[in-house]
Order: structure tokens, then C-alpha cells, then sequence
């Protein structure tokens, strides 16, 4: 397994299809600003729910710095657009069920019930990695954090 990535890293470029089945590349995303990207291990579930809602409701937070939530889990297309539509989630979740890019960022567990780590990257637009937080059960951390390294960032 591929260590993690960590702070003061570049990230590769890479592409997933989004929940409408549109491929999105992350230098097109980092075009229009920082990325906070956030693993989840799976849709629909009680603390990824709350995780991606509060990514939602911050969303002007995230807008006045710039920056955008993109979720990541290897939940097929279909579920993500489920997931996305019944929470109103209004920002990308990218679909990655071979688990290639979670492998490549160092989030995937070994067992196959919640493959994915629950862990946040936030990459500037330069495709540095500005903050990595790391919380499993605290789910509105990731995005009060990320907000925070952004602020910071900015200023």
C-alpha cells in the first residue's frame, strides 16, 4: 500500500466520473480554486451523510474562499447521484469503486465493509496539499478544518 500523502505534497493529476457520470479531471477543478477533497468510505450512510451536508451548508464559506468541496468514494455513479440528490449536495462526488486514486492518496483500508478512509485533503491551486484531516467519527471537522487552512492560506 502506497504511504499517505501529507502536507507539502503535489498531487497528481488524475480523473474520475462525477455522480453524473461526467469525467472530471482535478486540474479542471483546481482551475476555479482550491479543492477541499474529502474520502468518505460510503453514500448514504449516517456519518457520511452529516460529513457531506455540512460540506453543503458552509458552502458559502467555501465560495468566499475561493474553494469547493469534492467528495470522494467508491460508490458507483448511480449511487452518488442518489446520494447527491437527496441531499442537495451541490458539489461534485466522484466515483472511484477500482479504488485507484483512494490507493493512490494512501486512504484505502484493507477490509472491503468501509473501504475508504474518512480523511480530508485540502490542495491549492498550485496542486500542493495545504492541510490533511483525519477524523472517522467526527464528521463536521473536515470541513470546519479545511475552512480554516483555506482562511489561513489566504491570508
Amino acid at each position: 500500500m502506497t504511504n499517505q500523502i501529507a502536507v507539502g505534497d503535489t498531487v497528481e493529476d488524475f480523473a474520475l466520473p462525477d455522480e453524473t457520470g461526467t469525467t472530471r479531471k482535478l486540474s479542471e477543478l483546481l482551475g476555479e480554486g482550491p479543492v477541499v477533497l474529502f474520502f468518505y468510505p460510503a453514500a448514504l450512510t449516517a456519518v457520511c451523510t452529516a460529513e457531506a451536508c455540512h460540506f453543503r451548508d458552509l458552502a458559502a464559506e467555501f465560495a468566499a474562499v475561493g474553494a469547493r468541496p469534492v467528495g470522494v468514494s467508491g460508490d458507483t455513479v448511480e449511487r452518488q447521484q442518489e446520494f447527491a440528490g437527496k441531499h442537495t449536495l451541490g458539489f461534485p462526488l466522484l466515483s472511484d469503486p477500482a479504488g485507484e486514486i483512494r490507493e493512490r492518496f494512501g486512504v484505502k483500508r484493507g477490509f472491503s465493509l468501509a473501504p475508504t478512509k474518512r480523511i480530508t485533503f485540502v490542495i491549492s491551486e498550485e496542486r500542493k496539499v495545504l492541510e490533511v484531516v483525519r477524523s472517522e467519527i467526527r464528521a463536521s471537522v473536515h470541513a470546519d478544518r479545511a475552512l480554516a487552512a483555506l482562511r489561513a492560506h489566504r491570508g
